[in-house]
């Protein structure tokens, strides 16, 4: 089976957890069997994965994200990359043609498209298995998964079916309603529009031709950019008139907001937390090496991390994202290919970072035009490359690399290291990547 995984998103109703770079797919804070913490797309691929082992996954995402999911799930996963944000169906046709033209998949093969973040639990892929069985029998152009509603809700689409059964025919799609008339939908049999589809490559392919003029793979994304931003249940689905919907009642949240995430915690407090007795339902996610003490607070939530602090009641913290677009400041965490890096400290003319880099990885081969930097050690062994010249690195070693120096670090054991970055216009623009 061929799984497509829409991430996309900043995620900025989970600041500061979340930000341009790291979206709320990528934050640990679902803890796992063995005491340790795993993200939302780390437990979705897990998932997948114990359900069938065969099946071919492609992550169809930005370039800002493909250094977490290879940092998070390794660099054997495909990953289709979108050169510009234009919506779901730019996304699922360029996924679509990379499958074809890259992978060569044959078009008589059914592909699932599916959010890469939802929280679920193994039934919910064992029906997108089933999902798939049904477009393989081709009685339908397009299978979808309807949610069984268990509230009216004005987050999501409606799908009404023609009739009750587990697989059936589609009578109509609604918009995101108010509440009223949500209920009115449910009345009527309606179901939650998932976000998931499952087709022939072949269909796809050709719904994408027929919209946008490419060739191949390789032209669709080169004019990517010049793509109209539109959706999938726009482009496709409310226009395919030979459609079916499959009823899941499994568990499904969509984690989006401070409120349901916390719902989905199996325990108050990650990181250094202290609360007192008076505290009732608070919940607090600390990324800082300081404690975060809570006392007599109640129906609040707690996050801090390099990003910054937040502190707000459950209820309104779903009301953050105006509030969260209006801060411009520096990126403070990110995952890499590598490894990771915080900024501890940020003055006018230098930049202080922690980087981790795991074992076995290295730093692509680069030069800054505009600053200095210096290299401390604090953990680990590995080797720097330094204009070409290969030295052993240690705790406790320093490493000077003046402007214009190409450099790169490979880490034998994990390495701990603290980067000062010294310079005028000290930017992430500023990188010039080099062949070894």
């Amino acid at each position: 089976m061929n799984i497509v995984l829409l991430s996309g998103g900043s995620g900025k109703r989970l600041w500061p957890l979340s930000n341009d770079v790291r979206s709320k797919q990528f934050i640990k804070i679902f803890k796992t069997v063995d005491g340790e913490y795993e993200s939302m797309v780390q437990r979705v691929y897990r998932q997948i994965r114990s359900v069938d082992t065969k099946a071919s996954v492609t992550i169809a995402t930005s370039k800002t994200q493909v250094s977490a999911i290879y940092n998070q799930l390794g660099t054997s996963v495909g990953i289709c990359v979108e050169p510009c944000r234009r919506d779901t169906f730019p996304a699922i046709a360029l996924a679509a043609a990379w499958l074809h033209d890259v992978k060569k998949v044959s078009p008589k093969e059914v592909v699932v498209i599916c959010p890469v973040d939802p929280f679920v639990e193994e039934d919910y892929f064992e029906a997108i298995e089933r999902l798939g069985e049904i477009a393989e029998s081709g009685e339908a152009n397009l299978v979808l998964m309807g949610i069984e509603p268990t509230y009216p809700s004005e987050k999501y689409g409606y799908v009404i079916p023609k009739d009750g059964a587990l697989v059936s025919r589609v009578s109509t799609f609604k918009e995101k309603p108010d509440l009223k008339t949500a209920q009115k939908y449910i009345d009527q049999g309606a179901l939650w529009n998932g976000g998931v589809f499952a087709f022939k490559l072949k269909y796809l392919l050709d719904k994408a031709h027929e919209l946008i003029d490419f060739a191949d793979y390789w032209e669709l994304y080169s004019k990517y950019d010049t793509l109209t931003k539109i959706s999938f249940d726009y482009a496709v689905v409310e226009k395919e008139s030979n459609i079916q919907v499959m009823r899941f009642s499994g568990q499904w949240k969509d984690l989006g907001t401070w409120n349901t995430l916390t719902e989905a915690m199996e325990e108050p407090n990650v990181g250094n937390v202290l609360l007192n007795e008076k505290c009732e339902n608070v919940h607090v996610i600390n990324e800082l090496d300081v404690p975060v003490l809570c006392m007599g607070l109640k129906d609040v939530v707690v996050s801090a991390s390099p990003e910054g602090i937040l502190v707000s009641d459950k209820e309104q913290s779903s009301y953050i994202k105006p509030y969260v677009d209006s801060i411009d400041q520096q990126i403070m965490f990110a995952e890499k290919s590598w490894g990771s890096f915080r900024v501890i400290d940020i003055e006018d003319e230098s930049m202080t970072i922690k980087v981790t880099l795991n074992a076995g990885r290295s730093m692509n081969y680069h030069s800054h035009e505009r600053r200095h930097e210096v290299w401390t050690v604090i953990s680990g062994k590995g080797r720097t490359i330094v204009d070409g010249i290969e030295q052993p690195v240690k705790a406790g070693d320093v490493i000077e690399l003046p402007v214009g120096c190409r450099h790169t670090i490979l880490a034998d054991t994990e390495i701990k290291l603290i980067e000062v970055q010294l310079g005028h216009e000290i930017s992430v623009h500023d990188k010039q990547k080099h062949s070894l």
